[in-house]
């Protein structure tokens, strides 16, 4: 099934860091939201196995600026270092998504209600999510509000721009649509393009096979009534576990 949603995600953040420059400790944001960072989000506002987020576009509303703050991180070997992080400030965006079934999870195939997860996550985006939003990294608070894509004015609404190659998303087993993608874990890798402002996505399983890498070995952890994982399962069937009878 098809739904979109918009939200604005807004707050002083550090997104994903360059991997380029984070060798030495210090740790520099990218211009912009990653396409895993911003899924995050939205699994973050309502999240359930049975189904996928997909980013469709974001749109980026404010100037993008950086400040440089000076923090303590923890050594490996105990004690504080000094560091300086490079983050992203005041910045606001606009992002169109949609989800769809994981056909991954047939287990879940009675948990396939369109109308419900259709409401339940349009209630959360209105109330802000289930659980705290953050951008990046868990000091970056964010907020998320329901807003119309298309409205406001942009600070890059005239503007086209390529950015750099950069790290785009990753592949879990049970969200994997292609064959060579199922039982790893993928870590996928995109140049992004800005027209107008707006950044589209693709899939990550349409993401050329020279810019994947399969990182480990990975199953799908199966939810089960003997396993005992999700003591909710039987309730999709229109019953109560047996278990839970006695």
């Amino acid at each position: 099934m098809f739904y979109s949603f918009g939200f604005t995600a807004s707050q002083t953040i550090r997104i994903n860091s360059d991997v380029l420059t984070r060798v030495g400790g210090e740790k520099y944001s990218y211009p912009i939201p990653t396409y895993e960072a911003l899924k995050g989000i939205l699994q973050s506002v309502y999240f359930k196995p049975t189904l996928i987020w997909y980013i469709d576009a974001v749109r980026i509303m404010n100037p993008i600026k950086t400040v440089r703050k000076g923090i303590r991180p923890v050594k490996y070997d105990g004690g504080n270092d000094l560091a300086y992080y490079n983050y992203l400030e005041d910045v606001c965006y606009k992002v169109r998504a949609h989800f769809e079934w994981n056909y991954n999870r047939p287990e879940l195939e009675e948990d396939r209600n369109e109308h419900k997860h259709h409401n339940i996550a349009r209630r959360m985006i209105e109330r802000g999510g289930r659980r705290d939003i953050f951008l990046g990294t868990r000091e970056c608070q964010g907020y998320v509000e329901p807003c119309d894509f298309d409205e406001g004015e942009g600070a890059y609404d005239k503007v086209n721009m390529d950015m750099a190659f950069m790290y785009y998303a990753i592949i879990y087993p049970d969200e994997a649509e292609k064959e060579e993608d199922k039982g790893y874990m993928t870590v996928c890798f995109r140049q992004p393009k800005m027209k107008g402002g707006v950044i589209e996505f693709v899939r990550p399983s349409d993401i050329p096979p020279e810019h994947k890498r399969h990182i480990k070995k990975m199953e799908i952890k199966k939810f089960g009534k003997d396993d005992q994982n999700f003591t909710g399962l039987g309730e999709f069937e229109g019953g109560e576990l047996d278990e839970l009878d006695e």
